[in-house]
């Protein structure tokens, strides 16, 4: 490597003004570099929390550990906070941490070509930029999947996806059908269920579903937390340990902890379902977790209420006045949500990205997304993504994984100021021998033994952290620079 002999200035751009771009900006700051730019698409900041805005959206980990580890607030109103709150809280972060100097609203970034040692920017607007380093936090789930259904189009009512929200329809006494059963639908149809004339269930595919109650912090509650702030440090590591339990047990399907949760989804099914018909309707044919686990203090209650009705035969097709399942009926609706998920696997698509000698991210992952420890791509040097391919997104808190991998980046990042290097990427080599270890890892997960998930990529296999926490709390420790092709 070469002898350190000059202190770089760096130009950063972060691609993306959600959880993770706003995290990697706070950190450059605190880093000392102060020469970057902040791109984002839409007109504010937010990512998730401002895209979905659906009734009862809020995260499935609990506020105070879905917090900055240097943000931490006594002012969560619930143990799972709604999603309103969320947005408010990275607002105003940001503005604590006076980012809007380096915000740039509006502006997608359709290109980013390595040039010459540098990356060249363009954004849909035309502006151009030129920059040392690139860090896409361009977010997991945010490319909405539409089913590709018979008639969607011709529906006569309103139509929507759940993370394009529709305010202006009104659902008071209203025929509402709900399409899809994961965590957005579970929360969309415990919210709504009791304001709207007829709720409409259309089920594929039943979930496991955890019951979580969600109480509010009392007044004094939070009270203490604002005169001991040592309170909310504990409370959020006391979070992160119990929830590294849960992520060794999807790890492995056969631990005490993956049975223990499967009993407690069971217990939660049979002791809440009365309809022994109903009951065995809402039971999956696969183990608890194999899918994401839902997390819910009431659907089953919700379900079950007078004016629900859950419907597992399959859609034939979309009508002008509602869905014709196969058994031919029609259910009339007035509104249709479409709760169906998102493309995981698009990541930083359709941003064109050309790295070393004209290697194009599409050739890299023609055959499916990956990445060294899910944050570096080989021949794509000095571009670093967070809560990229492969990595945690099934098991733990994204921004606790988000905070350890950015820890990881600056590491490398002060190779680049200091000279030590001028372009630094994982090698081929690296890549190549953590797939081959993870895709091993990966047959004992939860995430193999039977059923259709959005983790799975072509081949069946988890495209998830397939080990313990605490192995990706070490991998983040220190980069292996051996496992890196440095210039």
């Amino acid at each position: 490597m070469i002898t350190p002999e000059k202190d770089h200035a760096l130009r950063f751009a972060i691609i993306g003004a959600g959880m993770a771009g706003i995290l990697a900006a706070i950190k450059l700051t605190a880093a000392g570099f102060t020469d970057f730019a902040v791109y984002e698409k839409a007109d504010r900041l937010g990512g998730t929390w401002r895209e979905n805005t659906y009734p009862g959206i809020s995260c499935d980990v609990p506020s105070h550990l879905y917090s900055y580890s240097f943000a931490l607030t006594p002012e969560w109103s619930r143990r799972y906070s709604p999603g309103a709150e969320i947005q408010a809280y990275f607002e105003r972060v940001a503005r604590d941490h006076d980012l809007a100097p380096h915000l740039r609203f509006g502006e997608e970034v359709i290109r980013c070509d390595f040039v010459d040692g540098r990356w060249h920017l363009e954004t849909a607007s035309g502006h151009r930029d030129e920059v040392d380093v690139v860090i896409a936090a361009t977010g997991v789930l945010h490319h909405p999947n539409i089913p590709d259904i018979e008639g969607l189009d011709g529906f006569e009512g309103a139509a929507f996806h759940s993370s394009r929200w529709d305010h202006e329809v009104a659902l008071d006494g209203a025929r509402v059908g709900v399409i899809g059963t994961g965590s957005t639908a579970v929360q969309i149809v415990g919210a709504i269920v009791e304001r709207v004339g007829k709720l409409s269930l259309f089920q594929r595919t039943a979930q496991w579903v955890v019951q979580q109650e969600n109480p509010a912090y009392a007044d004094d509650e939070r009270a203490e937390f604002r005169r001991t702030p040592a309170l909310l440090t504990d409370l959020h590591s006391d979070l992160s340990r119990q929830f590294s339990v849960f992520a060794r047990a999807v790890v492995d399907a056969d631990s005490p902890e993956m049975k223990m949760l499967e009993e407690v989804c069971r217990a939660n099914l049979e002791d809440t379902v009365r309809d022994p018909e109903l009951r065995e309707r809402l039971r999956p044919n696969y183990r608890a977790a194999c899918k994401r686990l839902v997390v819910s203090p009431n659907f089953y209650e919700a379900i079950q209420h007078p004016n629900a009705e859950l419907i597992t035969e399959g859609i034939e097709r979309v009508e002008p006045s509602g869905i014709r399942t196969r058994d031919g009926r029609l259910h009339e609706l007035d509104v249709l949500v479409l709760a169906t998920g998102f493309k995981a696997a698009a990541f930083m698509r359709p941003m064109g990205v050309t790295g070393r000698d004209g290697l194009t991210l599409e050739k890299a992952w023609a055959d499916r997304p990956s990445a060294y420890l899910s944050v570096t791509i080989p021949g794509f040097p000095n571009f670093f993504m967070l809560n990229g391919p492969n990595g945690p997104v099934g098991n733990f808190s994204l921004i606790e994984v988000a905070e350890l991998q950015f820890a990881y980046i600056m590491q490398l990042v002060e190779g680049l100021r200091i000279g030590e290097f001028d372009e630094i990427s994982a090698s081929t080599r690296a890549l190549e021998s953590f797939e081959a270890a993870r895709l091993e890892a990966a047959k004992k997960t939860i995430w193999m033994t039977g059923c259709r998930s959005w983790y799975l990529d072509d081949r069946g296999v988890p495209a998830v952290w397939p080990w313990p926490f605490e192995r990706f709390r070490a991998e983040m420790r220190e980069p292996k620079l051996e496992d890196f092709e440095a210039r």
